[in-house]
C-alpha cells in the first residue's frame, strides 16, 4: 500500500513551527553530517523518540569532529 505525498515529503515532525529544518540546513550549507546533527535535534521532542534523536544526533556530531580531527 503506498502512503500518502503528505506522510513522505512533510510528516508532522518536519513542519513544526515557522522554517521547515531541510531548508535551513540548506540556507546555512551544513553538509551532511552538521545537516543531521540540526535536523535529530529540533525534530527530537516531535517524533516521540527525544532521547534516540538526540543520541543520534550525538554520533553525526562525533563523526564529524572526528573528520575535522582527521580521523
Amino acid at each position: 500500500m503506498d502512503e500518502p505525498q503528505e506522510a513522505i515529503d512533510h510528516p508532522p515532525h518536519y513542519t513544526f513551527g515557522a522554517i521547515n529544518v531541510i531548508d535551513a540546513i540548506e540556507a546555512w550549507g551544513l553538509g551532511f553530517h552538521l545537516g543531521n546533527v540540526v535536523k535529530y535535534v529540533t525534530r527530537a521532542a516531535h517524533k516521540g523518540q527525544q532521547l534516540a534523536d538526540l543520541k543520534k544526533a550525538r554520533w553525526y556530531l562525533d563523526r564529524e569532529i572526528g573528520r575535522l580531527e582527521g580521523r
